[in-house]
């Protein structure tokens, strides 16, 4: 799914119309819905800095908009392609069923992989017995890593204390 269908379906989870979205992301209210109807169609992409604001007005990560080019099948197989050779994602058959897996001999990406796959999964068994709600899980994707505290890459807070004396 392209940047414009990401941005496109999230704005319809939010419920927010393209001026509304528009005028939050700071384009003038006359052309608001026109300019994010451009982005939203992919006759425009948006530059770093607007899908930062998209996002923050969305409140989704930058990269739950900015995701690959996965709309065809095609598309979709050389993602996963690129996902072996990059963290050595492999496939493989467990019980005459098809299925993707971690390669365990490259230790340090593996620990990381599993710790987020980890973490998806347990998300998505909450879903499935009803602990969590569909928007919560959707809010836990959407904002990955953020609500984690599993595959450390939570933010940590700042204080910064100011002592008079």
């Amino acid at each position: 799914m392209a940047i414009g269908e990401r941005i496109h379906f999230i704005r319809n989870l939010r419920g927010m119309t393209q001026k509304l979205l528009g005028v939050a992301v700071g384009f003038p209210e006359k052309s608001a819905d026109v300019r994010m109807a451009q982005y939203e169609t992919g006759n425009r992409t948006p530059k770093a800095d607007l899908t930062q604001k998209l996002a923050n007005v969305l409140d989704v990560s930058p990269m739950a908009l900015d995701v690959p080019n996965i709309d065809s099948y095609l598309g979709l197989m050389h993602t996963l392609f690129a996902l072996e050779d990059i963290y050595g994602l492999k496939i493989g058959e467990i019980d005459g069923e098809v299925c993707l897996r971690l390669d365990k001999s490259n230790i340090s990406g593996y620990r990381n992989l599993f710790d987020m796959f980890t973490s998806w999964q347990e998300q998505a068994a909450k879903l499935q017995s009803g602990e969590i709600t569909k928007e919560q899980y959707d809010q836990w994707r959407y904002n990955y890593p953020k609500f984690d505290n599993k595959s450390g890459f939570v933010k940590v807070l700042s204080i910064d204390f100011n002592i008079d004396d």
